[in-house]
């Protein structure tokens, strides 16, 4: 009773385990190929619970959706033999579960000649282009170029390229280095020659307004001359005016013009002789005439 109930339950262990290896699933964005004994028979790309023959068929499962490739950062020489830093990345589908298991068997296979395709084509892209035209829109023109040469060459592997770009392409640190030392030394450079200029324009400025100065200068003190001169003039010829309408009068002004001008700067005391011409008029006064004569 006991082996009967033991030969039971393994046949119902094998049962299940022969269900199980009978059947297996493809989900939404997949695609199944069908290998008996190691030959390809079928490829499923419907969805749902499918079945095979166990322990005969195995199924490789495939994704159709887009992968994404990563190759390493690596040196490029362009060219015009400068040396750039690029990391391409690309885009592809498995389109040909058959061709893609004949030729690599698994997408991790795949991702390594793949790289090793989207390597080799940025670099001899590349290396026909100078650096400057990864500034312009030449640089989608070898995009484009890349992404044909490894759409061509994985055609065969059964597999779509969609897209080829650059993650990054930058300069290496060391020929960055040596451009920032070159721009900064063209700009110390500039920079000199504009303080240079500069002085010179702040000098010929200087000399200019130094010239325009003396001119007003000069100018100025001739019409100052030329002023003082004919005041002078007409001072002498108002002090002649007035000597010859009234000489005494005049000589009485002068007189005392010219004690003023002595006494006011001297000592309270001042000693002149008695009989001096100079006490004449300080003595006596001023003569009759003079007198007379100073009245309108």
């Amino acid at each position: 009773m006991r082996s009967a109930r033991l030969a039971a339950l393994a046949a119902i262990a094998i049962a299940i385990d022969l269900v199980a290896s009978s059947v297996y699933m493809v989900g939404e964005g997949e695609q199944a190929l069908v290998v008996r004994l190691g030959a390809p028979v079928a490829v499923i790309e419907t969805p749902g619970l499918q079945f095979k023959v166990p322990f005969i068929d195995t199924v490789n499962v495939t994704s159709t959706r887009s992968l994404l490739l990563e190759p390493q950062v690596e040196q490029a020489i362009m060219g015009d033999q400068k040396r750039l830093e690029v990391q391409p990345y690309a885009r592809y589908r498995i389109v040909d579960p058959l061709r893609f298991y004949q030729a690599l068997r698994t997408p991790e296979a795949a991702n390594v000649q793949l790289a090793l395709m989207v390597s080799s084509a940025a670099r001899r892209a590349l290396g026909q282009a100078p650096l400057t035209a990864l500034l312009t829109d030449e640089r989608g023109r070898i995009l484009d170029a890349i992404k044909t040469e490894v759409a061509e060459k994985a055609a065969p592997l059964g597999v779509s390229v969609d897209e080829v770009r650059f993650r990054r392409a930058d300069l290496p640190f060391e020929t960055s280095q040596a451009i920032y030392d070159r721009m900064k030394s063209e700009r110390q450079r500039e920079a000199k020659e504009l303080r240079a200029q500069g002085y010179e324009w702040a000098q010929a400025i200087q000399a200019k307004a130094d010239h325009d100065r003396t001119v007003v200068l000069s100018r100025a003190q001739r019409a100052a001359a030329v002023a003082r001169g004919e005041g002078d003039a007409e001072a002498n010829k108002a002090l002649s005016d007035a000597f010859s309408q009234d000489p005494g009068f005049y000589a009485l002004v002068r007189s005392l013009q010219t004690y003023k001008g002595a006494l006011a700067g001297s000592a309270p005391t001042l000693i002149v002789s008695p009989d001096a011409d100079f006490m004449r008029l300080l003595k006596s006064g001023p003569a009759a005439a003079d007198v007379e004569g100073a009245k309108p």
